[in-house]
């Protein structure tokens, strides 16, 4: 690229025309290097002005000027750039500057400096001197796949971060449990590293290692919480709650027997193992309501308890609490940690209202759900919701619940059918 002593060199200025010059012997159409370089504008340096610019410059280039062999070459002066994006000179020459030093265009200079241009009867290029875009197609395939990499970064970032959210949320569920209830243990020193774990949380974007990182001193301080309960259990037998049957074991200094406490409070009874209940709908209506019944008869005539949900569609399908717990196995662990294991619909009411914050819905729309589904129907849906919230499967659990809800509404909830293509797939 000659300057002819108007335009200093600068290696910017090189590289450019040498990318321009490896642009030439490629074919990329105009809309696929655009799009490449908008998807990667912020990372390599590009704002908002700078893109709108550049659009600008492709708008003025034709197809047949991105064929290999020739180059797209802007040659619209100063007057039509500035109408066209209502910059001001100045503004427009920094723009242009910035987008020759990130390397997506070239000056390709006339001897005179001036623009200028004109193509031939079947619309091709013959000369032109300006803006030279060959550089956004010799870059095309290298801002895909920086694409593709800052992609799965994202994701990675979103997964750390709702590990995180979880992680801090049972710690917060543990201490203030503990505390409460003055089981002994130092909670005290627990607390103040939490608290300096808090402010570590970033207020602006960070990078998976970093994020890697505070998700390990998190973890690491669950793991430290949770040992410290272990170590403070005194284990004793008491019958489980509506089950004549089988047995649980809790913590005996873990439950203070204080008569004012509501009795409505959430606990989950601690064993040392899981085990699900699994039954299809003969045995779970012989077990006394281990299964929830989809019909369309009102509560008090199913045989069940007042908890039997009802739909706008007649249906006779019966889901149990081991499909359930099967199907969400995050939530069935979630249960574990947070002291206990589910054995009954009750149980798994009370877990689905703790985990209920840990996903970020909020207690009016969880209050709602319980209103419109019934309790056993919403519980299964927040065990569902808390899995998929915690495999990156839904953004927004609050949002991802309200939904579920205004279908019910219509009669177009078949939430069984999403318990079975779960376990359809983990089985795949």
């Amino acid at each position: 690229m000659k300057h002819n002593g108007w335009r200093k060199p600068t290696p910017g200025l090189g590289i450019a025309e040498q990318l321009g010059q490896a642009g030439e012997q490629l074919v990329v159409p105009k809309k696929q290097a655009l799009l490449a370089c908008k998807r990667v504008a912020a990372h390599i340096g590009l704002k908002a002005s700078d893109m709108l610019l550049l659009d600008t410059f492709g708008a003025f280039t034709q197809t047949q000027d991105w064929e290999e062999g020739r180059r797209p070459i802007v040659w619209a002066s100063n007057a039509y750039l500035m109408e066209q994006t209502g910059f001001s000179l100045s503004a427009l020459k920094r723009h242009a500057r910035r987008l020759v030093d990130v390397g997506v265009i070239a000056f390709k200079d006339s001897p005179n400096g001036k623009r200028w241009g004109h193509r031939d009867a079947e619309g091709h290029i013959v000369e032109a001197y300006g803006f030279d875009l060959a550089p956004l197609a010799a870059r095309a395939e290298e801002f895909e796949i920086l694409h593709g990499h800052l992609q799965a970064e994202r994701q990675l970032c979103l997964r750390v971060k709702r590990q995180i959210t979880i992680t801090r949320r049972v710690i917060r569920a543990k201490l203030e449990v503990a505390l409460d209830r003055a089981i002994n243990g130092p909670w005290n020193g627990f607390s103040e590293a939490f608290q300096a774990l808090l402010d570590r949380l970033p207020k602006r974007t960070k990078g998976s290692d970093w994020l890697l990182d505070l998700l390990q001193r998190f973890t690491d301080l669950k793991e430290q919480v949770e040992a410290a309960f272990v170590k403070a259990e005194e284990v004793v037998e008491m019958p489980v709650e509506n089950d004549s049957t089988d047995k649980v074991y809790l913590p005996t200094n873990t439950i203070e027997m204080n008569p004012k406490r509501s009795n409505n409070e959430p606990h989950i009874p601690v064993t040392k193992q899981l085990h699900p209940v699994i039954s299809n709908s003969s045995e779970s209506e012989k077990a006394g309501g281990t299964a929830l019944k989809l019909d369309s008869e009102p509560p008090g005539e199913t045989g069940q308890d007042e908890w039997s949900m009802t739909t706008k569609k007649p249906r006779n399908t019966v889901l149990d609490l081991g499909t359930v717990l099967q199907a969400c196995p995050g939530f069935t662990q979630m249960a574990r940690d947070l002291g206990g294991y589910i054995k009954n619909w009750n149980q798994l009411h009370r877990v689905a209202g703790q985990v209920r914050p840990m996903v970020g819905v909020s207690e009016h729309a969880w209050t709602v759900a319980q209103e419109k589904l019934g309790p056993q129907l919403a519980s299964a849906a927040m065990a569902m919701i808390f899995d998929k919230f915690n495999d990156g499967e839904v953004s927004s659990a609050g949002g991802y619940l309200r939904g579920m809800v205004e279908k019910a509404g219509a009669g177009e909830l078949h939430l069984e059918r999403s318990f079975y293509g779960r376990l359809s797939g983990k089985a795949a």
